[in-house]
């Protein structure tokens, strides 16, 4: 825990330097975790909660509408990007400043100075979403305690440079194999080349063209994309195994099983593979339609955007709670060395949501 606990009372940059000098990698979240649930115990407004390393704290006024403000502790590994660093621009630099401290500071902050909010809240803060689905935190209060996640509008912390970014997209990720017969190189006549055989996979994904799909006025952009290829035994061996991992980006209108089916069919003719699916999540359709998310958009004010990476709005969909994404971080500087966040954009969004659950 930390030594003195976190100061809720200081602005949210301040605090967002707090929480990165608190480091929280996947899995090593405890710490950050025990410090919030302390911090927002203190709270006489809130009602807490805790799963694991998952904190959840909901106000219970009665209002006729309850939002939810998620985020997640969690970061990417450290690279010598620990402590933060505050520069004379009012630049903030770091691991996690970006994505998602910024963010959990400013749901820190609304938790601690909004007491009599015009909607019922519900701050959630989870563990493991940097990493493979199963571990995802906000997936396993989802299977234990649904009720925790109850509301009827759902805004998700996640970097998006000050903008409501709507929905996610879909991501698939699938291992194809191909094998051979393993030889010495000097006789490579008696082998078959497993590598070589992997290369019409490496020519079907040069080719590809991604489509774009426009959902909500929103428009989303696919990719198709090895991500890795392993296989070689020796420098004098004929390989019999190679296996190239396929990450697939796709528009939210298509399920799991579409986005496995479209795969399947762009290797078929590839030869011979085999697929095993190592990760798969579903997207989120962007709902900007719906009466609580147009309100929270015209509110905050901007041009709502896509979002083209996977974020946990979908898990807030498949419970029926319309999401979107909205936090102060850039989401091209998550997982960075040189990792930062714009002070004053954490305070202009913590102003924004504190004018949204006040007026």
């Amino acid at each position: 825990m930390l030594k003195n606990g976190l100061d809720l009372h200081q602005d949210a940059a301040l605090l967002t330097a707090q929480l990165v000098d608190t480091p929280s990698e996947s899995g090593d979240e405890r710490p950050l975790a025990d410090a919030v649930e302390t911090a927002l115990s203190a709270l006489p407004h809130l009602t807490v909660d805790r799963h694991g390393n998952n904190v959840v704290a909901r106000t219970g006024l009665g209002r006729s509408e309850r939002v939810v403000l998620a985020g997640h502790i969690d970061t990417v590994p450290i690279a010598d990007n620990v402590p933060s660093r505050l520069d004379e621009d009012g630049v903030l630099w770091g691991c996690g400043t970006s994505d998602m401290k910024a963010g959990v500071a400013v749901q820190l902050r609304i938790a601690a100075t909004v007491p009599e909010p015009n909607r019922d809240l519900t701050f959630v803060f989870y563990d493991n979403e940097e990493v493979d689905a199963h571990l995802n935190g906000l997936g396993h209060v989802a299977e234990a305690h649904p009720d925790w996640l109850a509301g009827d509008f759902a805004v998700l912390l996640e970097p998006s440079s000050g903008q409501v970014e709507g929905g996610c997209q879909g991501t698939l990720r699938v291992r194809l194999r191909t094998s051979g017969v393993r030889s010495h190189s000097a006789r490579s006549w008696k082998g078959d080349n497993a590598i070589h055989a992997a290369a019409p996979i490496l020519a079907r994904l040069a080719s590809y063209e991604p489509r774009r799909k426009v959902i909500d006025g929103l428009e989303y952009r696919e990719g198709l994309n090895a991500v890795r290829i392993e296989g070689g035994v020796a420098g004098n061996v004929i390989p019999d195994a190679c296996s190239v991992t396929v990450n697939y980006r796709y528009a939210p209108d298509i399920g799991e099983d579409q986005a496995l089916a479209h795969v399947r069919e762009v290797f078929a003719g590839c030869g011979e593979w085999d697929l095993t699916v190592d990760d798969s999540s579903p997207g989120a359709l962007p709902g900007l339609s719906h009466p609580a998310a147009k309100a929270f958009t015209d509110a905050v004010g901007g041009e709502p955007m896509p979002k083209f990476g996977w974020t946990d709005v979908s898990r807030f969909s498949a419970l029926g709670v319309p999401a979107v994404n909205y936090g102060p971080g850039d989401p091209n500087l998550a997982h960075k060395r040189d990792e930062h966040v714009d002070t004053a954009k954490i305070l202009h969004c913590e102003e924004r949501l504190r004018a949204w659950l006040t007026s």
